[in-house]
């Protein structure tokens, strides 16, 4: 069979293909149970397979490129222009061959298991920290109807509780609940505390992960999400472009040679945009004191460091 292209539409059972030859004829359509899939790529000639960017994508990715096809995933909002008519398993692999073959298509880089298993623990963490905020504003709440006060900070709730439990602030029965309440909270604090310490010991295995850390604003989280989300930055062409894929560059709407520039576009990562936005937010906050503290050598040289890297992007 001479299949120069192939699009495969992904789904959780049934996976459709289409195919085209160098002249870009329909050649092959077919229909492929999930088990089948890799034995009926191992049977086709080595080709260009486009995949669109989505569960499970990059696990394909991985192993379709290890019998030796070249595949690339690509956003869905990319290939949605190239689909004909009404929308149907066929009518999306068909756009996929198409899309995968343009020369000016923007792919995404197809990440490696352990870059998975490094997110994976960022978006578990990433719950139990929203789940703690929301145990918080729960508790103080609560003891707002008791007319008790907790000052802001997530670090000032267990030892307020504490010493709300300890006094006679609280009822008995007030006491056994807000008891509940503190050991739910110290649960998830401690899981929260565990994956930071995985990260930890993740992190010494990546040479970048000291230069991204000597940034000013980006610490553990931010960069080993940065390392793990990006993989090998050569995939970017150059800062600016990097910072499109993470949605920090501003959003146009221009025509007739009037440039228009709204705010930032807010497209791609938004786990990642957020980490790096509050992470420059501390840092020109932690100098926006009235008194001025002169800055040592070694401040101005993470400051210049900071500022060239946001230049940069």
């Amino acid at each position: 069979m001479d299949v120069n292209t192939i699009g495969i539409d992904l789904a959780k059972r049934i996976m459709q293909i289409h195919g085209v030859d160098q002249s870009g004829k329909t050649v092959l359509k077919k229909k492929v149970q999930r088990d089948d899939l890799l034995n009926f790529m191992a049977n086709l000639p080595k080709c260009l397979v486009g995949i669109e960017a989505c569960g499970s994508s990059n696990y394909w990715a991985r192993e379709i490129n290890k019998l030796g096809h070249k595949v690339k995933l690509m956003s869905p909002q990319f290939v949605k222009p190239y689909v004909k008519s009404n929308k149907n398993d066929q009518a999306d692999a068909e756009a996929i061959c198409e899309a995968v073959a343009r020369p000016n298509m923007r792919f995404v880089p197809i990440k490696t298991a352990e870059q998975q298993s490094v997110l994976s623990i960022h978006r578990v963490r990433e719950r139990l920290v929203k789940s703690r905020t929301a145990l918080a504003n729960e508790i103080r709440g609560l003891l707002g109807e008791c007319g008790l006060i907790i000052p802001q900070g997530v670090n000032k709730i267990i030892p307020k509780l504490l010493e709300f439990l300890n006094n006679d602030s609280l009822s008995g029965m007030d006491k056994t609940t807000f008891t509940d309440l503190l050991d739910e909270f110290r649960s998830i604090d401690q899981r929260i505390d565990l994956l930071e310490d995985r990260l930890r010991e993740i992190s010494k295995n990546y040479e970048s992960y000291i230069r991204l850390r000597d940034i000013p604003g980006i610490g553990l989280i931010t960069a080993t999400a940065l390392i793990a989300a990006i993989g090998n930055a050569a995939n970017f062409k150059n800062g600016r472009e990097l910072s499109a894929w993470l949605g920090l560059v501003p959003k146009q709407h221009s025509s007739g040679g009037k440039e228009v520039l709204l705010g930032i576009s807010k497209r791609g990562d938004t786990y990642l945009r957020n980490l790096l936005i509050h992470g420059a937010r501390a840092v020109f906050n932690s100098r926006s004191g009235k008194k001025k503290i002169p800055y040592t050598e070694e401040q101005k040289l993470k400051r210049s460091k900071f500022t060239t890297w946001m230049i940069s992007l």
